[in-house]
């Protein structure tokens, strides 16, 4: 994660490091490393608290990443008309700028929150929050956040989300998942998008995609799937329909679960390739995919 760029101060929160915030620097010298570490044990809280929430009302939520363009929203309309009859669906939507993203999911008669990031290249725990407060729970069966594109920041923060789906697209290339290791490794599942252009891109091999994603020792589902003309979701949507089970099953255990929240280094970029110490890693950053932990209802 990047600590000299600033991404990690969003507008969900920036009111913990300014003026006289929590986490504001002090005469006493905060460096910019406590900083970050009082940033992520903060949004780690609200996502905690974001998670206890959506599983009171029995809502199971999905967080999409992928770089820009990769097919996230498109990939909403097609699975909105596929299953929009049997699973009731929301959308949070995190961009830069511009609504765009959420008045294509409107017009698909679904529910969406629009969340400018501004100058943040991520969505963040505190901004989900605000979001949660503008939907209905009731009437939902599966939240997707659809997160900023970018392959980096993304995935070293939890929002309260309880799987991760990352979207590697043809046209990029099939060598990302051994380019951004930490945002496939914490990727429940991983779509291969846009497989209607492998005809016209056969220097695009699924196959390899999928072998890097296997030297990250990742055991994630690889699924190849096309929202075009025929193309097959039905793993998609298979996929999705097992963890609302899944889902269903874990809360009537009182349980729930978490992803693989893969944290970068909170070292400046020219200390975090010297050090391979991972001491300043948070406790519980690197539960795996399929570890639950005990969740208590509260009236």
């Amino acid at each position: 994660m990047c600590n000299t760029c600033g991404c990690n101060v969003t507008p969900g929160n920036e009111h913990l490091v300014r003026g006289n915030g929590k986490l504001a620097t002090t005469e006493d010298g905060r460096t910019a490393v406590t900083v970050l570490k009082g940033l992520l044990s903060e949004n780690d809280h609200q996502a905690a608290h974001n998670r206890e929430h959506l599983d009171l009302h029995e809502v199971l939520a999905l967080n999409l990443m992928s770089s820009p363009g990769a097919g996230k929203t498109s990939l909403l309309e097609a699975t909105i008309e596929a299953l929009g009859q049997d699973v009731r669906i929301a959308v949070i939507e995190g961009d830069l700028e511009t609504e765009n993203d959420a008045e294509r999911i409107r017009a698909k008669g679904v529910q969406a929150i629009q969340i400018a990031t501004g100058s943040a290249c991520h969505l963040d725990a505190h901004l989900v929050h605000e979001a949660l407060h503008h939907i209905d729970l009731h009437d939902i069966d599966i939240l997707f956040i659809e997160n900023v594109g970018n392959l980096v920041c993304p995935a070293s923060f939890d929002l309260g989300q309880h799987r991760n789906v990352a979207l590697i697209s043809v046209p990029e290339g099939d060598d990302k998942p051994a380019k951004y290791p930490v945002m496939f490794r914490s990727a429940d599942l991983v779509l291969c998008s846009k497989a209607d252009l492998l005809p016209v891109l056969p220097e695009f091999q699924p196959d390899r995609a999928e072998r890097y994603l296997r030297d990250l020792a990742s055991a994630a589902p690889f699924e190849v799937i096309s929202t075009r003309g025929d193309g097959d979701l039905q793993p998609w949507l298979q996929w999705l329909r097992d963890e609302l089970n899944t889902q269903r099953a874990r809360l009537e255990q009182g349980r729930s679960t978490r992803p693989n929240i893969q944290q970068h280094s909170t070292k400046p970029h020219s200390e975090s390739g010297k050090d391979q110490d991972h001491s300043h890693h948070h406790h519980g950053h690197h539960h795996h995919h399929d570890q639950t932990h005990a969740h208590h209802h509260h009236d």
